[in-house]
């Protein structure tokens, strides 16, 4: 009888440490705020419809967000000293209309659920709406997120991928958030959306190494378009779309890409040059079904990174600011 006691308890024990991982659920607002994903779908398709960008920025957004401090929304929140996680470098490009997403959607949900959601879990059901908008996949966001209470543009250098990383790079950060190799193929996708500044890539056109100017790896034309669009001194505001294919569309073609010599990026590229990562990217080359099941499984794995519940976090009346602020 005592080795059952015991063995129940560490079964309690492990379901406890399962839930821990984000002690997030599906339905999580089911009896406090019922519309809560009907309001939140009708912001982001209404903000759509006034741009496109809606789309890339905010999942950007969710990605950028999870990656340092967890997903707690500790990215939209405004500093008067410009020293929010917002304002360090490597979040400088995140397009404006993804916040304003966020923002609207929380106003929104702010007049039939006062103070119950979260402004992390809104900006969560966004990143699933804008890939469902782009013609992408649809799955169940778990929920339960508090905000976070910490947002420093310090903390945010050395959290998230450079353009220039290399597999191994690419792999140890994703790894910090208990994120496989596997996941890190499949959320690169998301690069089927969206676009770049020409400065995040140019060395691969102009200055890539002593013995050969133009990085090899790249398809000749692919990257005679990329100096057409992309001269050298060019307006650093210029931006090019990062799937020339189909940018447009949530879809498989980021991959077939790759083995054409089409990724924009270093880290990109080295998803189809590296042997150990090349049959993956094969693999969601030619079967878009495996992709999407993928994408989903590692975006819900991200969206329990670093999850703050109770006194962890709070939640916010206003996105960008503390709610003691």
């Amino acid at each position: 009888m005592e080795v059952l006691k015991r063995g129940l308890l560490l079964l309690m024990v492990f379901m406890v440490f399962q839930r821990g991982e984000g002690q997030l659920f599906e339905n999580f607002y089911r009896g406090t705020c019922p519309n809560l994903e009907m309001i939140v779908k009708q912001v982001v398709s209404t903000k759509f419809t006034q741009t496109f960008v809606t789309i890339p920025a905010t999942l950007r957004l969710f990605f950028h967000d999870c990656f340092v401090e967890g997903c707690d929304a500790s990215v939209m929140i405004a500093s008067p000293n410009g020293d929010a996680e917002k304002d360090a470098q490597d979040n400088l490009s995140l397009a404006g209309d993804g916040f304003d997403t966020v923002i609207k959607a929380k106003q929104a949900v702010e007049v039939q659920c006062p103070g119950i959601v979260s402004c992390a879990d809104i900006l969560a059901l966004a990143a699933r709406d804008v890939v469902v908008l782009a013609g992408g996949p649809s799955w169940e966001v778990e929920l339960g997120r508090r905000d976070g209470l910490v947002s420093q543009a310090s903390k945010v250098a050395g959290n998230l991928p450079d353009p220039e990383f290399n597999l191994v790079q690419l792999n140890t950060i994703f790894a910090k958030n208990n994120l496989t190799q596997f996941d890190m193929i499949a959320l690169s996708g998301a690069h089927t959306l969206g676009f770049s500044h020409c400065n995040r890539f140019s060395n691969r056109l102009y200055s890539f190494s002593s013995s050969s100017v133009v990085d090899p790896s790249l398809d000749p034309n692919y990257a005679q378009q990329l100096m057409q669009a992309c001269p050298q001194n060019v307006d650093p505001s210029i931006a090019i779309n990062i799937d020339p294919e189909t940018p447009r569309t949530f879809d498989n073609v980021y991959y077939q890409n790759l083995v054409s010599g089409k990724g924009l990026f270093t880290s990109d590229e080295v998803l189809f040059s590296d042997p150990a990562s090349q049959p993956t990217v094969s693999d969601f080359a030619s079967n878009p079904g495996n992709f999407n099941g993928a994408f989903i499984t590692a975006m819900r794995k991200l969206g329990r990174v670093g999850v703050k519940t109770g006194n962890e976090g709070e939640i916010r009346m206003d996105c960008t600011k503390f709610k003691d602020a």
